[in-house]
């Protein structure tokens, strides 16, 4: 038979559990759940602008914004 390795949990180090799979309890789960949400792993990237964004401060000018009731519409 082959030597298979057992996997450790990535927050301890112990044994997995098939339940809690890939931890050792809901413990070091919830405790790796608590670093995605407070952003301690992150993907890193560069980012892009939106949409929106690109060519907003192209031809802008001091024009107030149009009035719906104005008679020319500025």
């Amino acid at each position: 038979m082959a030597n298979v390795q057992k996997s450790k949990c990535p927050g301890c180090g112990a044994a997995q559990v098939k339940k809690f799979r890939p931890f050792c309890s809901k413990r070091c789960a919830d405790m790796d759940l608590g670093r995605w949400f407070t952003g301690a792993y992150a993907v890193p990237s560069e980012e892009l602008p939106d949409e929106f964004d690109i060519g907003m401060d192209e031809g802008m000018d001091d024009r107030p914004l149009r009035d719906a009731g104005s008679e020319d519409g500025y």
